[in-house]
């Protein structure tokens, strides 16, 4: 049982209590301008990189969340930051320009580094804007590109396939191919969300039942990896409900038949799945990449297929 003394000094503590919140509160808010970079930090940072990027670079922020930076970048520069965008090997691009804020709270730039610099080495001196830093970094993750699914997708022939070969054509508009039934049904390159990550892939969605969705492309060269990279968008990939099906994604030699490649995604996967195999030298080769799910409901699928190069390594 508590004494009448404690019990009327309850109401005190729980005060001093809010006080010293609101305090806190209050020190951070003053202290955090000063954190923040002007819009002449922002101006001076554009044009920089207006000045020595080079084509195929991209900007990374650092910490991922600090958005506004996007709207100073060069528009021909793609800019990536989302969650987990630290690991994104950023395979696409020879050069990485990381533009951060490290004096932000909680930006841990000692472990960002840690992750970031894993196959790269740095190009030239970082500057400093402000708040703001940019350094260039030389990236020996990538692998130059020789093909692309959604680049090559208007030239594809895209129809659906039941189980013993009958097909339908989904014809081309000049913008998508279109299948015939449901809205849904087309194939063409749209940006979507997979596990937070923006990604510019073929919208692919699976027609449901045995039957398949598939984009037969021609004039992929060989001896190159060939990699296929898809998921689920959104928030359609994390119910695991037992209604919902695996989705199959695939790609075939469409001169043989054989299974090149192949990715099943289960209900509750989420995030981007890769899958990849050398091609044999020769001539191009002309390849089915297809989508195929029992119960089609939430299996929002968007993919991309690739021939690769090996990655290139940090050089010197």
């Amino acid at each position: 049982m508590r004494s009448p003394s404690i019990t009327r000094a309850l109401p005190l503590v729980e005060l001093g209590g809010l006080l010293l919140v609101a305090f806190l509160c209050l020190l951070f808010h003053l202290r955090l301008p000063g954190r923040l970079p002007s819009e002449a930090d922002y101006r001076a940072v554009a044009e920089r990189l207006q000045a020595e990027a080079q084509p195929g670079d991209a900007v990374l922020l650092f910490p991922w969340w600090t958005e506004r930076a996007r709207i100073f970048v060069p528009s021909t520069l793609p800019v990536y930051g989302y969650l987990g965008s630290d690991q994104d090997d950023l395979s696409a691009h020879p050069r990485v320009w990381v533009l951060g804020q490290p004096e932000l709270p909680r930006s841990d730039e000692a472990g960002f580094l840690e992750t970031f610099l894993r196959g790269r080495r740095a190009v030239g001196a970082p500057s400093r804007h402000g708040t703001l830093t940019l350094a260039l970094y030389e990236n020996g993750r990538h692998r130059p590109r020789r093909f692309t699914a959604t680049e090559a997708y208007a030239r594809a022939r895209v129809y659906l396939e039941q189980p013993d070969g009958t097909r339908r054509d989904c014809p081309f508009d000049g913008k998508v191919h279109r299948c015939p039934g449901p809205a849904h049904l087309y194939v063409a390159p749209e940006w979507h969300e997979i596990l937070y990550e923006p990604r510019r892939c073929l919208w692919m969605h699976a027609p449901g039942g045995k039957q398949r969705l598939v984009a037969e492309l021609d004039g992929v060269p060989g001896g190159l990896g060939l990699r296929l990279e898809g998921g689920i968008i959104f928030e359609h990939a994390f119910p695991k409900d037992s209604r919902f099906s695996t989705t199959h994604l695939g790609v075939d030699d469409a001169a043989n038949g054989a299974r090149l490649l192949s990715l099943a995604i289960p209900p509750g996967l989420e995030g981007v799945q890769k899958a990849e195999v050398r091609l044999p030298e020769g001539a191009p080769h002309t390849v089915k990449v297809w989508v195929q799910a029992d119960n089609a409901d939430r299996r929002q699928v968007c993919l991309d297929v690739l021939a690769v190069e090996p990655e290139v390594g940090v050089q010197g």
